[in-house]
């Protein structure tokens, strides 16, 4: 489209000459008839050598580029480009005879269902929703409206999937929570009748694993974005708005609130209440409950300043053990004479 059209969308302000925007990509990567942008301010410098057609960035920028799009928040505007130029995946355009839809599921008309799709009996998959191949959609389950379920995701019986939700290849929701219990010197498997919940607006990463409830629910709240290879355990909360990066795991029946962010490799112990707005580093461990509001890292979880020092000291514990030890020998040998009596 051309560039005026694309700022009139946007209701952003352009300088420059108006030319055919024929795609988007990176400021070091953009050719002329393309649109990048700049929300890093470390990334200046790449305005210079830049190819790109158009950029789109904040206004004390913008004199450094040929054309502009000048918004006071240049990712989430990049973003809404993307969106304009994002080619959808998928060319069937109805439900294909290929697949298996048991009589008595509904599919809304408006709803694609590509070839080799499973679709179980009462199961429910709501307006303009699009199911790839080889998508398992187990007996009793309810998908929304305007929902796109990538290939091989599995969506075991009873799981409520909300509207527009993206789930990606290889995730599996609702299967059974971990639970065994001892039984001699065997462990007996605990069934697990509960299900799973997915609200609105939730978007799950490739092969990430949210289990069903023991009993009762496992719930990722609204607008939760969940990353690839994360594992959800039986009973867990996680609360609206949420971000949940790749490998973290979640241990059974913990509550997560509001707003909560996860780096990588996170580990929740089970049964915990992490609160609203918690934000916690990479790679940390998790044992206890955090009340909301709080920053914190490592292992065992802290408070994020503490975290901080201890990273800044742990490169030196070395060298001050070597410090110690000579201070420890000199004070062995003190002690020697003291006890000799050369020191009077």
């Amino acid at each position: 489209m051309l560039l005026s059209e694309l700022a009139q969308k946007l209701g952003l302000e352009f300088t420059g000459q108006d030319f055919l925007v024929q795609g988007v990509s990176t400021l070091d990567q953009a050719g002329p008839d393309q649109i990048s942008f700049l929300a890093n301010p470390k990334y200046v410098h790449l305005l210079e050598k830049s190819q790109a057609g158009a950029v789109i960035l904040e206004k004390e920028h913008a004199l450094k580029v040929r054309t502009a799009l000048i918004s006071p928040n240049p990712y989430l505007d990049f973003a809404r480009t993307v969106k304009m130029f994002d080619r959808p995946q998928g060319l069937e355009q109805d439900c294909s005879s290929q697949a298996y839809i048991h009589e008595s599921a509904f599919i809304d008309p408006s709803a694609i269902i590509h070839p080799m799709a499973f679709i179980g009996p009462g199961a429910v998959v709501g307006k303009n929703t699009r199911v790839f191949p080889f998508v398992h959609v187990g007996e009793r389950a309810v998908i929304g409206q305007d929902c796109i379920i990538y290939p091989n995701v599995s969506i075991m019986s009873d799981t409520v999937i909300g509207n527009r939700v993206i789930i990606h290849s290889g995730a599996v929701i609702g299967s059974d929570g971990f639970g065994f219990v001892q039984n001699g010197q065997v462990r007996e498997k605990i069934p697990q009748v509960g299900v799973a919940v997915i609200e609105d607006d939730v978007e799950i990463g490739a092969c990430t694993t949210i289990d069903r409830a023991t009993l009762g629910k496992t719930v990722v709240g609204r607008g939760t974005k969940i990353d690839n290879l994360v594992q959800v355990a039986h009973n867990v909360c996680i609360g609206e708005n949420s971000v949940i990066v790749s490998q973290v795991g979640i241990s059974g029946s913990s509550k997560l609130g509001r707003n909560v962010i996860l780096g990588g490799q996170v580990g929740v112990a089970g049964h915990l209440e992490i609160g609203d707005n918690v934000r916690i580093a990479a790679k940390s461990g998790v044992g206890k409950s955090i009340p909301a509001d709080t920053d914190c890292g490592g292992i065992p979880a802290m408070d994020h300043g503490s975290f901080l020092k201890n990273a800044v000291l742990m490169p030196r514990l070395p060298q001050m053990f070597k410090r110690v030890k000579k201070i420890e020998n000199q004070l062995k040998t003190i002690q020697e004479r003291l006890d000799q009596g050369e020191d009077r």
